[in-house]
């Protein structure tokens, strides 16, 4: 499966300056998040590929005006393809009563919640959030700090790719797009990055479905 990831700034190759044929090819789009929803509607229609997003800490906006054709994979876990993925948003509270930034204990409750639709799937494949999980590509900065309730997830579940945003890769020392821990590799999708994972099986007839474990709920039509 070839996957692109995109987070934190819109890529001007793929949006304002975008030629036919640069999202050809691509089977899955993951957002971690801090991008306009108009960006994201977008990719949605040029890729002809489903659009999975979290929110980011500066997507309010997305509570008025979603990103259109997308799906928010916030506290859900979806299958697409014969793949787990799993979506938590947000990033580590900074400013007091910022309605996308969470403590530790509040994160730690997102993912217990979480607990029953992990079992009921056997595990997750693939997790997405917005800030890195704690000392795995995460910043010095408060702001940039990741989560240390997510290697509960990186210990109990070895899920095969993280895919975060939040930390840009610019400044000195310049940030790692890649890193590894267990058997999990660690993504920083910063603008875009492509990334490809072997395919699981999957029932063809199921091949534009992306079903809920978290609710009752299935969606096609990609």
């Amino acid at each position: 499966m070839r996957i692109l990831t995109v987070s934190d700034e819109e890529c001007p190759a793929l949006w304002d300056q975008y030629r036919p044929g640069r999202l050809e090819g691509y089977d899955l789009v993951l957002s971690a998040g801090d991008l306009k929803a108009d960006y994201l509607s977008f990719l949605v229609t040029m890729a002809h590929a489903p659009v999975l997003y979290v929110h980011g800490n500066h997507d309010e906006g997305y509570n008025r005006r979603p990103p259109e054709g997308c799906d928010c994979i916030d506290d859900h876990l979806v299958i697409y393809r014969g793949l787990r993925i799993l979506g938590l948003g947000g990033c580590l509270q900074y400013r007091p009563d910022a309605p996308l930034q969470f403590t530790e204990k509040q994160m730690a409750r997102r993912i217990a919640r979480l607990r029953f639709s992990l079992w009921r799937a056997g595990g997750v494949d693939i997790v997405v959030t917005h800030a890195p999980p704690l000392g795995l590509g995460d910043g010095d900065d408060l702001p940039h700090r990741g989560f240390g309730c997510f290697h509960t997830l990186l210990d109990r579940y070895h899920p095969a790719l993280w895919v975060h945003g939040h930390v840009h890769l610019r400044g000195w020392p310049l940030p790692e797009r890649e890193l590894v821990s267990g058997d999990t590799r660690i993504v920083n999708a910063s603008e875009r990055y492509a990334l490809e994972l072997p395919d699981r099986p999957f029932d063809p007839k199921d091949r534009y479905r992306l079903t809920y474990v978290t609710r009752h709920r299935e969606e096609t039509g990609f």
